[in-house]
C-alpha cells in the first residue's frame, strides 16, 4: 500500500532552506510571497499488514526529528497520483 509521510519544521524553528527559496523566488521576479517553509515528502510502498501504529513508529524513530519536526501520514486511499507533475 502506498503511503506518504510529510515532514515539516515546527513553527518557530528557523528554516534556512525556506528562506533561500523565498529569496530566489523574489530574485526571479515573483512577488506577493509572504513566507516559504520547506519540508520533505517520503513515499513508502508497504504491505497491507503494516499498521498505522508501525508507520507512526517509523516516523518517530527515523523519518522525522520530533524535537524540531512535525509529520503527517497519508495512506493510499487519500493519495491522488494524478496531481503529480513532471518538471
Amino acid at each position: 500500500m502506498k503511503t506518504r509521510v510529510y515532514v515539516t519544521l515546527k513553527n518557530g524553528v528557523l528554516d534556512p532552506q525556506g528562506k533561500a527559496i523565498h529569496h530566489a523566488l523574489e530574485g526571479l521576479g515573483f512577488s506577493g510571497i509572504n513566507d516559504v517553509r520547506a519540508g520533505k515528502l517520503i513515499e513508502l510502498d508497504l504491505a497491507e499488514s503494516v499498521s498505522d501504529e508501525e508507520i507512526e513508529s517509523m516516523c518517530r524513530k527515523l523519518l522525522a526529528n520530533t524535537v524540531i519536526e512535525n509529520f503527517r501520514i497519508e495512506r493510499a486511499d487519500g493519495i491522488d497520483d494524478s496531481a503529480d507533475r513532471a518538471a
